[in-house]
């Protein structure tokens, strides 16, 4: 015994009511005039609008962020050459120093050796 509607009428039968079903669903659809379609429309738009206005809001605070973090790096990156030289200017003359005390030391001690062979 075969499954029920496995004859090529039924299946034809089928598909005819389907297809009936469809365009009565189509047709039932109301007008596009209609106040209620309208209104829904009228809200579809008003949340699109007001998706675009968040978007660009996003993409505003999004740019302010984006200078605001630029400025702060500059800030930092002029804050950190300035410690830089100060600290290279710092050790240029610590050097200098250096320099100076060996030079003297230097000089006391040939002094030192000189009258030392006066003495001689």
């Amino acid at each position: 015994m075969p499954f029920k509607g496995s004859k090529y009428e039924d299946r034809r039968e089928a598909a005819a009511d389907a297809k009936k079903a469809l365009i009565e669903r189509f047709k039932a659809r109301p007008p596009a005039d209609d106040p209620a379609v309208l209104a829904r429309a009228a809200e579809r738009r008003a949340i699109q609008e007001a998706r675009e206005i968040r978007t660009v809001e996003r993409a505003r605070l999004k740019a302010e962020d984006d200078v605001r973090r630029a400025m702060e790096d500059t800030a930092r990156h002029v804050a950190e050459a300035a410690a830089a030289e100060e600290a290279a200017t710092r050790a240029a003359e610590q050097t200098a120093r250096d320099e100076a005390i060996r030079a003297e030391r230097k000089a006391a001690r040939d002094a030192k050796y000189a009258a030392r062979k006066a003495r001689k």
